[in-house]
């Protein structure tokens, strides 16, 4: 009997045909390629790397993402979530990464992300141990926070770079862009059939790109100085191993398993409807220790979840697992290839932030969605409510913990899920775990007490005047009277 093939895109183990597939994963790459490529470029300068230095941390960037990404689609023994998720290297470390870069150079780096990645294996080890502790209300502040804290990122993008202080950042030029992209997305996503409104994300880049093109905001000066094939090496960079760049590095990896829990979480809540369950998470949190370790073996950057590529998963539910490989195999081919990694980095950053910010919209209502599976009982809306106010109010204010110490504000101050979880899981164990049913209780136990010390009239029966008033006898008649 002839076995009929899964081309569901809808389906995890479906394999769409290629002409279906190919979009929906490059939508995927693009949306990733721009938070892969930044981190390096960023540290190279700050560690004063050469030139042939900075490629290679870029090109070796790109080359990780796509082989973690393939891992933890398929895994390996317990390793990797098997999920519809993208992991690279992320953003979320840059803050740390700086501090100690500054002090201890790339050496420096390795050798911490070395410690944290072990530290992060441990973390996935025990964590169906410690589950219940991160229940749907920390969980879902966690992506809400990621959700509004990558804000910022699409508006810079879309005023011209993620410098504020570039010449041309905040041009007319570059918001009609990126307006223009985000448009095209829109009415791609809103009005489109099929794999159109599916692909809504590439057709708004394709759009915007195509625009750029006639109005000369794209260079290929990259592209033609690229090689074509790049073959990366074991330790190019030597690894240092200091205690204070170890804690730091170890704090950040720690606070970033949450952040994994919580785009795991958001990508089966948003994109297959259920909740994540703990063998996922072990294996996700376990993978992502161990990609990042072996990582810095190599000279990659640490690795995390990507929450945009999350986002794509819960706005289109295409939860194919053929469909990311495509993405993670074209990250593997771009970090081979320089001059096909370069070519991505041509596409100009209004139209990245045009095409994304949807996205970033799509993960804040997840984490709202998560929210909401836990109920909203005055105990949870507190635990929500401070996490909230803390993590973005010191983003806002960076100068209210400056009198902390250096590591402490390269942990807490540039990154406000941090803050956020930190925040959100500490009063998740300290508040009383009173529910809507607890307070209703509460509300009429206080009621009955009210009403016991209150007359019929309203007043308080200790206040009642009973002495007799004017024409009432002293003392009642008797009946025989």
């Amino acid at each position: 009997m002839r076995t009929i093939q899964n081309t569901s895109i809808f389906d995890f183990h479906g394999r769409p045909s290629l002409a279906t597939a190919l979009p929906l994963s490059l939508q995927h790459v693009l949306a990733m390629i721009a938070g892969v490529i930044t981190p390096p470029i960023i540290i190279a300068g700050v560690v004063g790397a050469t030139p042939e230095e900075k490629l290679l941390l870029i090109q070796i960037a790109v080359l990780a993402s796509g082989i973690c990404t393939l891992f933890h689609l398929y895994g390996v023994w317990r390793f990797g979530a098997r999920l519809p998720a993208i992991f690279g290297v992320g953003f979320a470390y840059v803050p740390t990464l700086i501090a100690v870069g500054g002090q201890f150079g790339i050496e420096g780096i390795l050798g911490a992300q070395l410690i944290g990645g072990i530290t992060m294996m441990v973390v996935g080890y025990f964590i169906q141990y410690i589950r219940h502790l991160f229940p749907p209300v920390v969980a879902g502040t966690v992506v809400l926070v990621i959700g509004l804290s990558l804000y910022d990122i699409a508006v810079r993008y879309m005023a011209g770079s993620g410098d504020v202080d570039a010449a041309d950042f905040g041009a007319p030029l570059n918001w009609g862009v990126g307006l223009v992209t985000l448009a095209t997305v829109l009415v791609a996503s809103q009005f489109g059939r099929g794999v159109i409104k599916l692909s809504a994300i590439i057709v708004g880049i394709l759009v915007g790109y195509g625009l750029s093109l006639a109005l000369g905001m794209v260079s290929f000066a990259s592209v033609a100085e690229a090689d074509w094939v790049a073959v990366p090496t074991f330790m190019p960079f030597a690894m240092e191993f200091h205690a204070s760049a170890i804690v730091a590095m170890v704090v950040i990896c720690v606070i970033n398993s949450v952040q994994t829990i919580g785009d795991l979480s958001a990508t089966t809540v948003g994109g297959m409807n259920r909740e994540l369950k703990t063998r996922e998470l072990t294996g996700g949190l376990l993978g992502n220790g161990l990609t990042t370790t072996a990582s810095a073996f190599f000279g990659a950057l640490p690795t995390s979840t990507f929450s945009q590529n999350v986002g794509i998963v819960a706005m289109t539910r295409v939860i194919s697992r053929f469909v990311l490989a495509l993405a993670g195999g074209f990250m593997l081919l771009a970090g081979l290839s320089p001059k096909f990694g370069a070519l991505m980095t041509t596409i100009p950053y209004p139209v990245l932030g045009g095409a994304t910010i949807t996205v970033f919209g799509m993960i804040t209502m997840t984490g709202i969605k998560l929210l909401i599976k836990d109920e909203l009982s005055a105990r949870n809306m507190t635990v929500v409510g401070l996490a909230l106010a803390l993590s973005l109010g010191i983003a806002e204010v960076p100068a209210a913990i400056e009198r902390f110490p250096e590591w402490l504000q390269n942990v807490i101050g540039g990154a406000p899920i941090v803050v956020a979880a930190i925040t959100a899981f500490t009063l998740n164990l300290l508040l009383p775990n009173t529910t809507l049913a607890d307070e209703a209780r509460e509300r009429e136990s206080m009621a009955r007490a009210d009403a016991s010390e209150t007359g019929a009239g309203g007043t308080p029966s200790s206040q009642v005047d009973r002495r007799p008033q004017s024409g009432e006898s002293k003392a009642a008649p008797s009946a025989a009277e």
